[in-house]
């Protein structure tokens, strides 16, 4: 469901969301001391093993690298069952990627032209879904950060937030995932084509309990959904790629 066309950006009202549709998709279940799936791949970087209702997760990494492929798989679990979600700010969120990831579009409202009002819309739709992706357009003002932290905890809504760099989010998250160094797959020297993509994922945070893990993730993999990478070794026998682990 696109909520908004591309040329509405311009709108001093292009923030606006259609008249009764957070009633529309507002859940009708009781919210409270619920979890919210995230696909397997992704249930090891968090200490739930999904999205707790009410936390603030930040995904951040350059274009490119599967940071916006990352965020929107941890959309996938959660509208397969039933949630309703939102993503707000993403231009071109590639729906046909999307569905590849495993997302139920029929459950999905996209807001990808928001204008300047991105922190508004993404407030007004917290109280009526279960997860809001959201893009800010730059680095986030503390005031517009703060406020949609303490709203997505009030409505016991999961707050996803895709940067570039985490310093773009200045209230930090309930857990940082962090996309590093990555690899394709598929190109050879002058021949094949580009099948997957294989990144470095680094999550902490205020609920990482001290600790931070690494892991090699797909972003995705050549089926086009989220995976864990096998661990392969190098000509010396320690390949750039290794397996989960705490730092």
């Amino acid at each position: 469901m696109f909520a908004f066309r591309a040329g509405d950006a311009a709108s001093p009202r292009s923030r606006e969301l259609p008249v009764g549709l957070a009633d529309r998709i507002r859940p009708t279940t009781p919210v409270a001391g619920r979890l919210l799936p995230v696909p397997p791949a992704l249930a090891p970087l968090f200490p739930d093993g999904a999205l707790r209702r009410g936390s603030t997760t930040t995904v951040a990494g350059l274009p490119g690298h599967g940071a916006t492929t990352l965020a929107l798989a941890l959309l996938a679990a959660a509208s397969q069952t039933g949630s309703w979600c939102a993503a707000v700010g993403l231009p071109d969120p590639g729906v046909v990627a999307a569905a590849e990831l495993g997302i139920d579009l029929r459950r999905v409202v996209f807001v990808p032209h928001p204008g300047q009002g991105w922190a508004e819309v993404a407030g007004d739709l917290l109280p009526g879904v279960d997860v809001v992706l959201v893009r800010p357009p730059g680095r986030a003002r503390q005031t517009a950060a703060r406020h949609l932290v303490a709203r997505a905890r009030e409505r016991q809504a999961a707050l996803v937030v895709l940067v570039e760099h985490v310093s773009a989010w200045p209230e930090g998250g309930d857990l940082a995932l962090s996309v590093g160094a990555l690899a394709w797959e598929g190109v050879g020297r002058g021949h094949g084509h580009l099948q997957g993509r294989r990144a470095e994922v680094r999550v902490s945070g205020r609920r990482s309990a001290g600790r931070a893990v690494e892991c090699s993730l797909w972003l995705p993999a050549p089926s086009g959904v989220v995976a864990a990478a096998e661990v392969e070794d190098g000509p010396d026998g320690a390949g750039p790629d290794d397996g989960p682990k705490a730092a």
